[in-house]
């Protein structure tokens, strides 16, 4: 029979997949949960989807009316609740068949935005701590039901059976585990406490735990006292900024700047922004706390908000927002991306409003965290035209403000790197050139569209032809005098593609001055490539690029006591090695990382003229 003829045969027998559930519970606890401490998050996301349940067939009845009260002791974990509780048909249906959630049920299908749960698996997040699972459970929506025992075991066995409704009195249900030896850790009392706290602290109803030292029937000590602060009533608003910021510090650890409160009524978004007091390392981003419906999704989500936002850590609650399979993250869809992009426009607004009234705030704040701003500011003209005249620089004359700079400098100029801008500062602003570093993030970019706020001002890149152009000439017959040792010093320092220039200018403690521009740079780039492809087609390429290309210059300067006596050096290898030395000492002063051969002509030229102070003296 061939295959065509095959695939158009009879039909074969439906089977139904067997489930190994020992190995659905492996691959959860180490594929979709992070950590077996999630059986307690599950268990109360169960409880609060059941009173939410029970509320829609008792809405008249007041918020706090039904509850949830945990137990543990070391012995047993019990989480029982007052809600719609389960029928014996329910239970065959929703706790005995992995993958559907009682959440489909069709009389609350309507309802289902309402639920935290939505995927059916939470109850076996319970195997990860204990080997059995006893549901003993009493339905809300039948007066006279009775009461149903549901034992699932981690086997994949279970069993059901009736109970009289005295067994459970009230409607609702108990989840009893009873846990491993090796589950110690996320079992004991103080530790299910924590984990109650950390889950369910913003949850809607009333929560409450006892370890067993109250009795039996001991009230309990409450889980979340208090609905979220956002949602409290203060007297004044200062009272409400405190209790804020009291909140923001007791959650992350740090006393905030500022909180800016965050509320998107489209999707039922409420929370608070913590302003960072110190600055955050560039690309390091903070992870947000984000709760669904008053459940703990994630401490450390990080996709709530945008990038360029790492100056805050934030604390929301949503209504609207889809959780992953796990729950411990969020979906990427597009209400995610609308509300990061409306929280992205709150923390503008924010700025906007600090930096229209509270310039002592707007100062700490940039002071901390101008990187931040600065990102935002190349890709936000609003946020550009309030916020750049404020944004400190590292300029010829300290760290200062664009606005104040720009006042005393109508020409600004901009280097295009650190190096640049360390070669060059000294003597531009002894020249009275205003230089501003541009070798740092952004900050190029940024001085660069300074006349959009400033039209008056001049901006423009820094070159080796503007700085040189304000270093003084020597008069001829110190040129003509100088001219031996002047020859000596190029020919000495042609193996660095570096040419040699006698100037004066201030300040005249600098012996020298090492202009290295960009161009330069990429010469010798092309010199290196050619000389080690000497011979091949690339070789032949590349040396024919050569023609009249820059050079770096080492500007020697007259005013410099040292220089001079160099100057009058009759000893030709004594004078090379003065070249270098003068050579080494400028390109240590630049500050860029120097090439090994730099690295040996210093040790080289340190050591002659070591061994020739020494001869001279013996």
């Amino acid at each position: 029979m061939t295959l065509p003829d095959a695939l158009s045969g009879p039909a074969g027998a439906d089977h139904t997949f067997q489930v190994d559930l020992r190995g659905l519970v492996d691959l959860l606890s180490h594929h979709l949960y992070s950590s077996p401490r999630i059986y307690l998050r599950e268990l109360l996301q169960n409880a609060v989807d059941a009173l939410t349940a029970r509320h829609g067939i008792a809405p008249d009845a007041p918020a706090d009316a039904f509850g949830i009260r945990l137990y543990a002791d070391g012995s047993v974990v019990r989480v029982e609740d007052d809600g719609v509780g389960l029928t014996e048909a329910d239970v065959h249906s929703f706790l005995a068949t992995i993958g559907r959630s009682s959440k489909r049920a069709e009389q609350i299908t309507e309802q289902r935005g309402d639920f935290i749960g939505q995927f059916g698996i939470g109850l076996l997040s319970c195997f990860l701590v204990a080997d059995e699972i006893h549901v003993l459970s009493r339905s809300a929506r039948t007066p006279d039901a009775p009461a149903v025992e549901w034992r699932g075991r981690g086997d994949g066995s279970y069993s059901v059976r009736t109970l009289p409704a005295s067994a459970r009195p009230r409607p609702g249900t108990t989840v009893t585990l009873t846990p491993r030896a090796d589950a110690a850790e996320w079992t004991r009392p103080a530790q299910v406490h924590a984990l109650a706290r950390n889950f369910g602290s913003l949850l809607p109803y009333p929560v409450t735990f006892d370890d067993g030292t109250a009795g039996p029937d001991g009230p309990g000590a409450p889980v979340n006292p208090e609905p979220a602060p956002w949602a409290r009533t203060y007297p004044t608003p200062g009272a409400r900024s405190r209790a804020l910021a009291a909140y923001g510090e007791e959650t992350f650890g740090f006393t905030p700047l500022d909180t800016i409160e965050l509320d998107l009524p489209a999707v039922g978004l409420q929370g608070i922004a913590c302003v960072l007091p110190e600055t955050v390392p560039a690309g390091r981003r903070h992870g947000h706390r984000v709760y669904v419906k008053g459940m703990l999704l994630s401490e450390q989500a990080e996709e709530i908000l945008p990038e360029w936002a790492f100056f805050v850590r934030c604390v929301i609650d949503a209504e609207s927002l889809r959780p992953t399979a796990s729950r411990e993250s969020l979906y990427e869809d597009d209400t995610l991306a609308a509300v990061r992009d409306a929280l992205a426009e709150r923390l503008r607004a924010w700025i906007a409003r600090v930096a229209a009234s509270d310039p002592d705030l707007l100062s700490r704040f940039l002071h901390a965290h101008h990187l931040a701003v600065k990102s935002l500011a190349v890709h936000d003209d609003e946020i550009l035209r309030m916020l750049l005249p404020w944004l400190p620089f590292e300029t010829t004359d300290g760290h200062t403000t664009l606005d104040e700079f720009a006042r005393t400098h109508r020409t600004v100029l901009v280097t295009s790197s650190v190096e640049e801008f360390r070669q060059v500062a000294a003597i531009a602003s002894a020249a009275g050139l205003g230089v501003v570093n541009g070798g740092y993030t952004y900050d190029r970019d940024l001085v660069h569209r300074l006349p959009e706020i400033r039209p008056e001002a001049v901006v423009a890149d820094l070159d080796p032809e503007t700085l040189t152009a304000h270093l003084d000439p020597v008069d001829r017959e110190t040129e003509l005098a100088a001219a031996t040792y002047l020859a000596q010093a190029r020919d000495a320092l042609a193996v660095f593609d570096c040419d040699v220039a006698l100037r004066t200018f201030q300040p005249a403690s600098a012996p020298a001055l090492l202009v290295d521009s960009r161009e330069a740079r990429h010469e010798r780039t092309r010199s290196r490539l050619a000389r080690e492809q000497q011979g091949g087609v690339w070789g032949d390429i590349l040396g024919a690029l050569r023609q009249d290309a820059p050079r770096a210059q080492l500007i020697l300067n007259q005013l410099n006591p040292l220089v001079r006596t160099a100057l009058t050096i009759d000893e030709p290898e004594l004078a090379r090695t003065s070249a270098e030395a003068l050579y080494g000492q400028a390109a240590l002063l630049s500050r860029r990382p120097l090439r090994p051969a730099e690295s040996s002509l210093i040790n080289r030229s340190f050591l002659d003229l070591l061994a020739h102070a020494l001869r001279k003296d013996s």
